[in-house]
C-alpha cells in the first residue's frame, strides 16, 4: 500500500505532521500564520518544496493538492479553562467549521484533529456534541477520546481530546483506538540543560513559598534535596511532581525542577523532549530560537508520540 498523503493544519511547529511521518505518512502542505511558528517549522522539519498554505479561512480548497488524511490542532483557546471559554461565540472557535468545509470540498478520507480536555466539558457536554454532529453531517464516522501524554512514552500529564473520523463510503471496520505504551520514564532523559534559576528568581520564588496560600507547606532546603523534583508554579498555589512534569502551556512557564541541590527552570529544548521530539529534531532550533518562544511554541504543541499512535491505527484502518 502507497504511503498516506496528508496536510497539516494549524500547524504549529509540526509536531502532528512528525507524529504522522513516524507512522509512515508523507506530508504535502501545510497551514499555518504564525510567524515565529513558521521559523520554528522550517527549521524542525525538512519542508522541501511544500506549500505553505496560510490561513486556512482563505484557503482555495481548488488549489490544494489531494491528500489522504487531516491533521489540525484547532484553536482551543475558546474551548479551554484558562481562556474565556466562549466557544461557538469566539471567531477562533468557527475554526472547525472551516476544516469541514476543507473535509468536504477535497473528500478527504481521514481526519485526526486535537483539542484540549475542556472541550469535553464545555457547554455541559454540548459543545462536542455539536462537532461531532457536525462532522458525522458531513459525511464521516466519528469517535473522540481523551488521551494523555503519560500513556504514550513521555513524562507529561498532558490529557487532550482526540477526534478521529473516516469517509462513511470507506468505514469496514471500527476505529481501534491505540494502546498506551507503559514503559519506565526517567526525567533524567527529559530535563538535561535547564537555567539556573538567578538569585531575584530564586528571591521571587521564596516569597511565593511565603504567601497566605501556601504558608507553611514548603521548605526550600527540603525540596532541594529531591533530585529532580517537579515544581509547578501557579497563580496561588505550588504542586510538586515526582517523575512527572505538568501540561506545558502556552501562557504558563512557571515549571521548574531541583537538580544537583539547585533550582532550575524548564527549557524551549526540554519542552520539545516532553512532547516526544526526538533529540535530533529539539537540536535543530537549540540556539536559533528564542527560549521563551520556543517554550510557548512547545506548549501549544501536540504530543508526538500520542499522534504517531493515534496515526499507525489509522493507516491500519485504511486497509
Amino acid at each position: 500500500m502507497k504511503s498516506l498523503r496528508f496536510i497539516d493544519f494549524c500547524a504549529g511547529i509540526g509536531s502532528g505532521r512528525l507524529g504522522l511521518e513516524q507512522a509512515g505518512m508523507k506530508c504535502v502542505g501545510y497551514s499555518e500564520i504564525d510567524q515565529r511558528a513558521i521559523k520554528t517549522y522550517n527549521l524542525l522539519h525538512d519542508v522541501g518544496l511544500e506549500e505553505n498554505f496560510g490561513d486556512l479561512t482563505k484557503i482555495d480548497i481548488k488549489k490544494l493538492p489531494d491528500f489522504d488524511v487531516m491533521i489540525a490542532g484547532f484553536p482551543c483557546q475558546t474551548f479551554s479553562i484558562v481562556g474565556r471559554r466562549k466557544g461557538f461565540e469566539d471567531e477562533r472557535g468557527q475554526i472547525i467549521y472551516h476544516l469541514i468545509k476543507i473535509l468536504k470540498g477535497k473528500n478527504v478520507p481521514y481526519f485526526i484533529l486535537e483539542n484540549v480536555k475542556g472541550l469535553a466539558s464545555h457547554d455541559k457536554g454540548s459543545t462536542i456534541g455539536i462537532i461531532k454532529s457536525s462532522l458525522e453531517e458531513a459525511g464521516y464516522s466519528v469517535d473522540y477520546r481523551i488521551l494523555t501524554s503519560t500513556d504514550f512514552g513521555v513524562p507529561q500529564i498532558r490529557e487532550r481530546v482526540y477526534f478521529v473520523g473516516a469517509r462513511k463510503d470507506l468505514v469496514k471496520k471500527p476505529f481501534t483506538w491505540p494502546t498506551p505504551i507503559y514503559t519506565k520514564m526517567n526525567l533524567r532523559d527529559y530535563l538535561v540543560e535547564g537555567r539556573e534559576l538567578s538569585e531575584n528568581p530564586k528571591k521571587t520564588l521564596i516569597r511565593y513559598m511565603e504567601n497566605k496560600y501556601n504558608a507553611g507547606r514548603f521548605k526550600l532546603e527540603e525540596l532541594l534535596r529531591i533530585d529532580y523534583l517537579v515544581v509547578d508554579t501557579r497563580q496561588s498555589d505550588m504542586r510538586l511532581f515526582e517523575g512527572r512534569v505538568p501540561t506545558l502551556r502556552t501562557g504558563r512557564q512557571g515549571i521548574l525542577y531541583v537538580r544537583g541541590g539547585k533550582l532550575w527552570s524548564l527549557t524551549g529544548y526540554e519542552g520539545l523532549l516532553l512532547q516526544g521530539f526526538p533529540k535530533e529534531y529539539a537540536g535543530k532550533v537549540r540556539g536559533n530560537v528564542a527560549n521563551s518562544i520556543l517554550l510557548a511554541q512547545a506548549g501549544n504543541a501536540m504530543t508526538v508520540s500520542v499522534v504517531a499512535g493515534l496515526a499507525k491505527e489509522v493507516a491500519d484502518w485504511a486497509r
